[in-house]
C-alpha cells in the first residue's frame, strides 16, 4: 500500500512537472522553483503551510538583492500604508497606558470621540462590555478593538475623575487623519519652524497651509526640521522641495537598469523661493529617503544651508508589486541622485542585511557622530553645488554644511534607564491626572506656560523614587544633578504636549537643542 501511495505521489509531481515544462520551457529557473514547491507539498515528511512556504521563498529571493527590497503580508501592507495614506478608521484618541489602563491624552479635534464627549484624562476600561483594564491586554489588541470600519459603532466604558459611576459612551467610528507635520510655530520673530515627521499623501497640503499661515504672521526665514524623518512618498518630497526652488530647477533624478531615467524639476510656483527668505534644513543620521531628496535639492541648488549630521543614505527607488491576496513586494528598480549628481544611497553588500542595519551604530563606534575630524571623504566623491560651486560629497547620505556632534552626555545613563522603563511617562501621566484642570486654569495659554511654569520638585522626586524601587540609581551626585536638570526640561515638554499638542512639545524641547541653536545663529 505504501509503495502504491509513493508511486501515485511521484506521478502527481511528474505530471505537474510535465505541465509546467509545456508552459515554462524558456524559463528554466522558474521551472525549478515550481518543481521544488510541488515536491515539498506532495512528498515532504510533515505537513506544510503552502502559503508560508511561498512567502518564505519570496523573502529569501529578496534578501539576496538589496537592503530595501522587501515582502509584506496583507496586514503588514495595511499597517505600513496608514501613516502614508494619511488616515485610518477608528474612534480618534491619543492615548497612553498607565500601568494596565488606557488613559486618553487628547481626543482628536472634531473626531468621533470628541463629538461624543470623551475628554482628556478619561480612562477607557471596557470596549463592547469586554474589560480592557486590569487584564494585562496588549496595546495592539486594545487598538484592534477600538478600530473598525467607518460607520460602525463601539460602546466604551469610561472612568472619569470626580464621577463615581461608570460612564458609557456609544461612538460611531470615522476616518481619523494622520498628520505628518509634527510641529509648526514661530520660533523667533521673523523665523518660522516646521518639523516634518514623514512624507505622506497629506504632507504637502499640511506643509503649504502652515507655511502660508506663518508668512502671514511675519515669517521671513524658515527652519525646516527633517531630523528622524524616515521618508515616504517621492511626490510629497518633490512638492515640498518645489516651494523653495525656481522654475525648472532640478530636484532629483533616478537611474535604473531596466526603467527609463526620470527627472523631477520645480514648477516655479513655490511660495518660499529665494526672494521670500532664507532656509536652514536640519538632518541627522535617521533622516532618510524622501527627506534626503528635499535636503539634497536645497543644498545642491544653493537655496539653503544644512545643519546636523550625515543623513542615513537611503537612495533606492522601490516599486510596489501588488499580489492577488493583498500582499506586496517592494522591488528596488533605480537609484536617486541629487541635482549635482550625488548618489544618495550608501554602499552595501548584497545579502548582508545585518551589517547594513548596524551602520548607524558603527558610525557611532567609529566617531563619525561625535567628531567631525573623524569624517574623511575620497577625492573621487567630491561634487560641487550648482550655483556657488561649494564642495559637497557623495558616497551615501547628505553631509551637512555645519556639523553638530551628537551630545552623548546630554542624557545620563540614569535618565536613559528611567525613560526606557517608562517611569518618566508614567509619573507624568499620574501628575497630569491630578493637576490637568488646575494647570489649564493657571496657564490658559501656552505662552504663559512656557514663560512661567516650572516642574515641581515633588514630580522630580516621584520619578527618582520610582527609579530607586526599580534599582535605577545615580553612580554619584554629579550624575544625579545632571539627571534632574534634563528631567525638568523633558517633563516640562511632555506636560505641554499633553495639555496642548506636539507643536508645544517642540517649542520647549528645541530651546535645548544644539542643532536648532545653530540654525538660529545662522539666521540671526
Amino acid at each position: 500500500m505504501k509503495k502504491l501511495l509513493t508511486a501515485l505521489l511521484l506521478v502527481v509531481v511528474l505530471t505537474a512537472e510535465a505541465q509546467m515544462r509545456v508552459r515554462t520551457d524558456d524559463d528554466a529557473p522558474l521551472r525549478k522553483l515550481h518543481i521544488a514547491e510541488m515536491a515539498i507539498k506532495a512528498l515532504y515528511v510533515d505537513s506544510v503551510d503552502e502559503k508560508k512556504l511561498v512567502e518564505d521563498a519570496i523573502r529569501g529571493m529578496l534578501e539576496k538583492l538589496d537592503p530595501h527590497s522587501s515582502y509584506s503580508t496583507p496586514k503588514e501592507v495595511e499597517r505600513m500604508n496608514e501613516p502614508l495614506t494619511g488616515s485610518f478608521e477608528g474612534i480618534g484618541v491619543q492615548f497612553n497606558m498607565m500601568e494596565d489602563t488606557l488613559v486618553v491624552i487628547q481626543p482628536t479635534l472634531n473626531g468621533p470621540s470628541e463629538r461624543a464627549g470623551i475628554i482628556a484624562g478619561d480612562r477607557i476600561v471596557s470596549v463592547n462590555d469586554t474589560a480592557i483594564a486590569g487584564v494585562k491586554m496588549s496595546r495592539e489588541e486594545i487598538m484592534r478593538r477600538l478600530r473598525g470600519p467607518k460607520g460602525t459603532t463601539v460602546n466604551l466604558g469610561i472612568v472619569r475623575t470626580g464621577i463615581k459611576d461608570l460612564l458609557t459612551f456609544t461612538i460611531k467610528r470615522d476616518k481619523i487623519p494622520v498628520k505628518s507635520i509634527d510641529a509648526a510655530y514661530m520660533i523667533r520673530p521673523g523665523i518660522g519652524y516646521i518639523r516634518i515627521g514623514s512624507f505622506g499623501a497629506t504632507t504637502f497640503d499640511e506643509f503649504f497651509e502652515k507655511l502660508l499661515r506663518m508668512q502671514r504672521a511675519g515669517m521671513k526665514d524658515l527652519i525646516l526640521d527633517l531630523q528622524g524623518n524616515g521618508g515616504g512618498y517621492l511626490q510629497a518630497a518633490v512638492q515640498v522641495a518645489e516651494q523653495f526652488l525656481e522654475k525648472d530647477e532640478m530636484i532629483v533624478y533616478t537611474k535604473g537598469r531596466s526603467v527609463p531615467s526620470q527627472e523631477y524639476r520645480a514648477d516655479g510656483w513655490g511660495c518660499m523661493r529665494k526672494q521670500d527668505g532664507r532656509v536652514v534644513v536640519l538632518v541627522d543620521e535617521y533622516s532618510a529617503s524622501a527627506a534626503e531628496i528635499v535636503t539634497g535639492a536645497i543644498q545642491d541648488q544653493d537655496r539653503g544651508l544644512v545643519v546636523g549630521r550625515r543623513s542615513f543614505g537611503k537612495g533606492l527607488v522601490q516599486r510596489p508589486v501588488d499580489l492577488p491576496d493583498g500582499s506586496m513586494i517592494r522591488l528596488t528598480i533605480a537609484h536617486y541622485y541629487t541635482p549635482a549628481g550625488r548618489c544618495i544611497q550608501k554602499p552595501y553588500e548584497k545579502g548582508k542585511q545585518k551589517d547594513y542595519a548596524m551602520d548607524v551604530l558603527n558610525r557611532l563606534k567609529h566617531g563619525e557622530l561625535t567628531n567631525a575630524d573623524s569624517i574623511h571623504f575620497a577625492d573621487s566623491l567630491k561634487c560641487y553645488t550648482l550655483k556657488e560651486h561649494r564642495v559637497v560629497y557623495g558616497g551615501g547620505g547628505i553631509m551637512p554644511d555645519y556639523f553638530i556632534p551628537l551630545d552623548t552626555t546630554k542624557y545620563t545613563q540614569m535618565h536613559r534607564e528611567l525613560a526606557a522603563k517608562q517611569i518618566v511617562v508614567q509619573q507624568n501621566l499620574r501628575f497630569l491626572d491630578k493637576q490637568r484642570k488646575a494647570l489649564h486654569k493657571q496657564y490658559p495659554t501656552f505662552d504663559e506656560y512656557k514663560a512661567h511654569y516650572e516642574v515641581p520638585q515633588s514630580l522630580i522626586d516621584a520619578v527618582i523614587a520610582e527609579g530607586k524601587k526599580q534599582k535605577i540609581e545615580p553612580k554619584d551626585d554629579a550624575e544625579l544633578a545632571l539627571t534632574i536638570k534634563s528631567l525638568r526640561m523633558n517633563m516640562k515638554a511632555l506636560i505641554a504636549r499633553d495639555l496642548w499638542d506636539m507643536t508645544e512639545f517642540y517649542a520647549i524641547y528645541n530651546e535645548d537643542s544644539e542643532i536648532v541653536k545653530k540654525a538660529l545663529e545662522l539666521l540671526q
